[in-house]
């Protein structure tokens, strides 16, 4: 005896579909629509992200089951993982970082062209998680600076997507000229970068 099929007939509007992309502020009129540049290019970076995985344990497990079918993570912009820091624009740091390898970490991150966003995945990559050893360095902004942490031991890929999603935030809204600003060069130069 075959299972009855039901179709979902009722047409739902598209105003809550995921699939659309929020319209930056403007003027709109008949035949045409003027923003400002940064909204525009805000709008084409934040869905557009390429990530870097620099996973070293298993933080990086869990990254594999976000990008997924179950998850995919590349509903959201972040479809095309890179390997390479000069074709990536959000290095982010899975598992635990030992001491030695805090310089390899920095060489990735001044690697990729600006603009750049980093974000800690875990508790090791954000504090050092449980691992409060000589050998084991207690947070990756100790080397480069972070823009968003994604907390766990592992995170789950619902909080990694989360982190992405705030990652395009601050993307979304960052401005064209917050790179040449004072306050930027100065993070940058706290943390021995030119």
């Amino acid at each position: 005896m075959a299972r009855p099929v039901s179709y979902n007939l009722i047409k739902k509007p598209l105003e809550g579909d995921i699939s659309l992309v929020e319209m930056p502020d403007g003027s709109m009129g008949e035949g045409f629509f003027a923003t400002s540049l940064d909204k525009v290019i805000g709008l084409a970076r934040k869905n557009s992200i390429w990530p870097l995985p620099f996973a070293t344990s298993c933080c990086g497990i869990e990254f594999m089951a976000t990008m997924g079918s179950h998850y995919d993570l590349g509903r959201f912009g972040a479809e095309r993982v890179g390997f390479s820091p000069r074709q990536c624009d959000l290095l982010m740091v899975m598992g635990t970082i030992a001491k030695k390898m805090g310089p390899v970490v920095k060489q990735v991150y001044l690697q990729m062209a600006e603009p750049r966003w980093v974000m800690a995945v875990g508790a090791c990559a954000s504090s050092g998680g449980i691992f409060d050893t000589y050998s084991v360095l207690q947070g990756i902004d100790q080397v480069v600076p972070v823009d968003v942490y994604v907390p766990g031991c592992p995170p789950r890929p619902e909080a990694i997507i989360d982190g992405v999603l705030r990652i395009q935030d601050l993307v979304g809204k960052e401005s064209l000229r917050r790179r040449n600003g004072e306050h930027y060069k100065a993070l940058l130069e706290s943390y021995g970068i030119q």
